[in-house]
């Protein structure tokens, strides 16, 4: 790390009780706090005088901050980087589906070494796959009435309203409301293991923002077949099975006595309900997808998908933009980076280039477009397929205007034949 330690005329002050080190790169002095009586922060303090007998080296679980070396080992042992116990929801790979390698014989190649005529005879297998699909969806744009004052206050622009939009979690807590946060990868994360959940039969809600592809297809299996499959195993288990399974008897008795005092009914729904935001499909992987099964009915397979998922991109891709709508976006991100909006990639596409002679191949911009739009109409059919095969009703709709997000489609589900249990969470 290069840095040096200029003259006080030069760059001012450290500010009072921080570190006295000047990181060049970024021409200020560094804002971590240093101990009492010490010029420097932990992080630095080998440049101090009186410390220059003590040598820091890099912590081998994290490179990215260093440790004096006759304390690695104290380290070593509350380093946050170390890897910590699983907790009892922590399966692995429960929620990733079946990896069947035989898939794919050999290494795909990118879209852009494919031959005009391999391109053509993927996008004929689209648009046959794709016949009879609705393409147009219902706009259900909504507002809850706790951001009501906020969206109309006269004070905030373009950008902090969209800000706003986007950044509407815990609007909705009250005091006796119970949060817990799960760090977990939901590749692994087994919901009937959740000690809340499974100690007091909650009925579940999902909901998902911004679930970048293969993790939408994670979490529709964590919910509908990890966590849906193993509360209706216990429910139809007889009682004598479950007496003889669970610990003691005296449990048993406690959690029917908790289940009476509650009124928890015999049969109720596990999910109640999910409301996912869809995007990046270009981030979908064949292995987690969950409708496999859609394609193959399709004549499709792992090869097909890939390219898909690839194609998907061009939907939102930059390269579809007018020199005036280029303007319009460069001038909202320019917006963007003043405050904390979420961000999706754009799958490798440009923003740059935006005519359409400059495109290489036989397609238009506008066919790149349409063909970007079946490639996520088809991937999101197969989810919708699957919810359906559990039982689900599932639907797809916009949920808000194209100018706050490209990724605008939301994907909905209820169970068939059930109304959502008023205790839910």
């Amino acid at each position: 790390m290069a840095a040096s330690a200029p003259t006080p005329h030069a760059t001012g002050f450290p500010t009072e009780g921080r570190c006295s080190y000047y990181v060049e790169k970024k021409k200020r002095f560094c804002r971590m706090v240093a101990a009492a009586g010490k010029r420097f922060c932990g992080e630095h303090a080998g440049v101090a005088e009186e410390e220059n007998d003590r040598k820091r080296i890099l912590c081998p679980l994290d490179t990215k901050h260093t440790v004096y070396e006759d304390q690695l080992a104290k380290h070593l042992k509350k380093c946050n980087s170390r890897e910590k116990p699983k907790p009892d929801f922590f399966i692995q790979d429960i929620n990733a589906g079946l990896k069947d390698e035989t898939e794919i014989p050999e290494p795909l190649v990118p879209i852009s070494s494919l031959s005009e005529e391999q391109l053509e005879s993927l996008i004929k297998k689209l648009r046959k796959a794709s016949e009879g699909l609705n393409s147009t969806l219902k706009d259900q744009i909504m507002s809850h009435p706790a951001l009501h004052d906020a969206l109309s206050d006269p004070k905030n622009g373009d950008s902090a309203t969209k800000h706003l939009k986007q950044q509407v979690d815990g609007k909705h807590r009250k005091k006796d409301s119970v949060f817990e946060r799960l760090q977990i990868d939901i590749q692994h994360l087994c919901l009937s293991k959740i000690p809340l959940l499974s100690k007091e039969k909650l009925p579940v809600v999902g909901i998902g923002k911004h679930l970048c592809g293969m993790a939408t297809d994670l979490a529709l299996r964590c919910l509908v077949e990890t966590y849906a499959a193993s509360c209706e195993e216990r429910n139809e288990e007889p009682l004598a099975k479950r007496i003889r399974n669970d610990k003691t008897e005296k449990e048993i008795n406690t959690l029917a006595k908790e289940r009476n005092e509650k009124n928890v009914p015999e049969k109720w729904t596990p999910v109640a309900g999910i409301v996912i935001a869809l995007c990046c499909h270009h981030r979908c992987d064949w292995r987690h997808y969950v409708g496999k099964e859609y394609f193959r009915v399709l004549g499709l397979g792992a090869v097909e998908f890939h390219y898909f998922q690839r194609m998907s991109s061009w939907a939102t891709c930059g390269m579809r933009r007018t020199s005036l709508e280029a303007s319009n976006i460069t001038q909202r991100r320019k917006d963007h980076q003043n405050d904390d909006s979420e961000e999706h990639d754009d799958g490798g596409c440009k923003i740059t280039d935006t005519s359409t002679e400059s495109l290489s191949g036989f397609l238009t911009v506008e066919e790149k477009k349409k063909i970007g739009h079946l490639c996520k109409l088809l991937i999101d059919q197969g989810r919708i397929k699957y919810l359906q095969q559990k039982g689900f009703n599932p639907a797809l709709q916009y949920y808000t205007d194209p100018l706050v997000s490209l990724e605008n489609v939301l994907l909905t589900a209820l169970p068939n034949q059930s109304s959502s249990p008023e205790t839910t969470t």
